[in-house]
């Protein structure tokens, strides 16, 4: 609500020396194209504008913590037709010293109730804020042989639930993949996720329970296929290489959505 009044205040100024102390730590954003830098740069100062960061447990918000986060949360919506208007959903992040632990409760099929704990780095809540945890936010730095990205994950979520519940299949543009109306692209786009993430699952499970040889991407992808989504944008963002290379259709279907071509 009166986010147009948001709108009205001034881009915050970002100092130079901790914009390049931000694109030498996260390589995967100093690697890209001049231009794309510039447009990282003007949307991350949006982003600074827009949202409201909050520590939590002492944690301090420093430059440096809420200039990470922007531009890697913006990189996947750099090339989106709407910008920031995809992350509208939310004012605030959330952000914690280390991983948290949050007490999960499920209904199965036969209606029993059960109750966990899940070590959670970060958390997108629909409508709601994104929580992070910043050690793992700073070692997005060093994981990306692994595709690993908190932050891309959770944003990733957020444009996935745009669509309504995270299930994969973000809202997509008219036209997409060629097909006239909404359905038939949805269909499109699940026709290609939905056989890499049973692929996936089936790797998975082989390498937990006869030993083969795991996926070098995060397993917590074979949870569902939202998670596949949002493991899947990690790697696509982070680590293009590999991700061309074992899920060159899904890269493909990406390429399409994130306007990689564009670039």
């Amino acid at each position: 609500m009166f986010k147009w009044l948001r709108r009205l205040r001034a881009l915050p100024s970002i100092p130079e020396d901790a914009w390049q102390a931000t694109l030498a730590r996260y390589a995967f954003l100093g690697e890209l194209p001049h231009d794309m830098q510039l447009r990282l740069r003007t949307l991350s100062a949006e982003f600074l504008r827009d949202k409201e960061f909050h520590g939590t447990q002492g944690f301090v918000i420093t430059d440096e913590v809420a200039l990470a986060i922007a531009a890697q949360a913006v990189l996947p919506i750099l090339n989106l037709k709407g910008g920031l208007d995809w992350y509208d959903d939310f004012v605030g992040i959330v952000v914690h010293p280390s991983e948290v632990v949050a007490r999960r409760k499920i209904v199965d099929e036969a209606q029993v109730v059960h109750e966990y704990d899940e070590v959670v780095a970060g958390e997108a809540m629909d409508r709601g804020p994104v929580m992070l945890s910043w050690q793992d936010v700073l070692a997005s730095g060093i994981t990306t042989g692994g595709g690993y990205n908190v932050v891309i994950h959770e944003f990733a979520h957020k444009i996935d639930m745009r669509a309504g519940d995270a299930d994969g299949c973000p809202p997509l543009p008219p036209g997409f993949a060629g097909k006239r109306s909404a359905r038939e692209a949805r269909a499109a786009w699940l026709a290609v996720l939905q056989p890499a993430y049973e692929d996936f699952r089936e790797k998975t499970i082989l390498a937990e329970r006869f030993g083969a040889e795991p996926p070098w991407l995060d397993d917590y992808g074979a949870v569902s296929i939202s998670e596949f989504f949002a493991v899947a944008c990690e790697a696509y963002f982070v680590n293009r290489t590999a991700f061309a290379r074992d899920f060159p259709s899904v890269l493909a279907l990406f390429d399409e959505f994130f306007g990689r071509g564009q670039a």
